[in-house]
């Protein structure tokens, strides 16, 4: 049962709401012609007119997303990818316009989700609108994040570079509650409240003022409080809830959603799940909420996991959907 807040936010509801997969590991070009009860799904093959190139993948994601609303189209980019070469190509590839694009929502701040945000920008940046707003879950996004090496080495994450955007304006827009984007909105910080552990493995800088690990600036498990989830309501159809790595809790994610907007119906969930390295029982207690959330269609990507998936496949096969770069996945009418 979502918790109900004491001022509900207002969130958006959307006609229609296509996917498309501009960034993830893998693409098959004879991927069979897919249907589903509940949505639209188109696979690309061949590139139109273009014989000698094909679309590309890496370890990372990103999602073009394109809603309607009385009317009014609204597009945005979710996340850029590890590397600018890939994001830039296949957008390029799919003939999508940069000129529509209305916002751009980082997740969080891994290098597979902002690696190509600032090359993508600056390629682009002149074919875009003059206002372009960058979606973040809080100011921490700019952090530098480390995570350990092969041999235990620390290793740096790098950080978006807030001052590269500015030059390119394109301005933060913090959403540290939820916020409706135009169409769009997000969660918010994400509660956690389920089972769930925090996963990812990345560290921070300690920020407990007068701490002792913070005098000896010590590294600490990074807690993602920046995470938040890009969702839609879909007239007529429910809850869409996208998560781009669910370093947070998927099963918390999708509750928080249900919250902030007093929403019972689960449509879809989306996106990565974070559960490639999860032990089986907690594969399993996951699948076992995705029962009681009932949703009528379930597409994991990126960090999901085969494990994960071949659960789904077992106990809930009419909600799974499967994935490929550039496919394009519409809900609503």
């Amino acid at each position: 049962m979502a918790k109900k807040l004491k001022t509900p936010f207002k969130a958006p509801v959307v006609d229609r709401l296509s996917v498309r997969v501009l960034v993830d590991s893998a693409y098959e070009r004879f991927m069979p012609k897919g249907g589903h009860e509940y949505c639209s799904i188109e696979h690309i093959g061949r590139i139109s007119n273009r014989q000698m190139t094909t679309l590309a993948c890496e370890w990372g994601l990103s999602l073009h997303l394109e809603s309607v609303a009385d009317g009014r189209n609204a597009q945005y980019l979710l996340d850029f990818g590890y590397t600018p070469e890939i994001i830039s190509r296949n957008f390029q590839l799919l003939d999508i316009d940069p000129g529509q694009i209305d916002g751009l929502i980082l997740s969080h701040a891994h290098r597979d989700h902002y690696g190509g945000l600032e090359g993508f920008v600056e390629r682009f940046r002149y074919q875009m609108p003059e206002q372009l707003s960058f979606y973040i879950g809080g100011e921490g996004v700019f952090r530098e994040r480390w995570t350990r090496g092969s041999e235990g080495e620390i290793v740096g994450l790098g950080a978006p570079d807030c001052a590269r955007l500015t030059a390119q304006h394109v301005d933060a827009v913090v959403c540290e509650t939820p916020r409706d984007l135009g169409g769009a909105f997000s969660t918010g910080y994400i509660e956690r409240e389920s089972f769930e552990k925090v996963t990812g493995g990345s560290l921070v800088e300690a920020e407990d003022h007068f701490s002792e690990a913070e005098r000896q600036g010590k590294l600490v498990t990074d807690t993602h409080p920046e995470e938040h989830a890009t969702c839609y309501i879909v007239k007529g159809r429910g809850l869409v809830v996208i998560s781009s790595c669910g370093h947070t809790g998927i099963v918390n994610t999708v509750r928080m959603a249900k919250a902030v907007t007093n929403t019972e119906k689960v449509h879809a969930i989306i996106g990565g799940f974070h559960l490639g390295t999860a032990p089986d029982d907690y594969i399993e207690h996951t699948v076992e909420a995705f029962k009681e959330f009932d949703p009528d269609i379930v597409l994991p990507m990126h960090c999901t996991g085969a494990r994960f998936i071949e659960a789904m496949r077992r106990t809930m096969p009419k909600t799974l959907v499967t994935t490929n770069v550039g496919s394009r996945f519409t809900f609503g009418a």
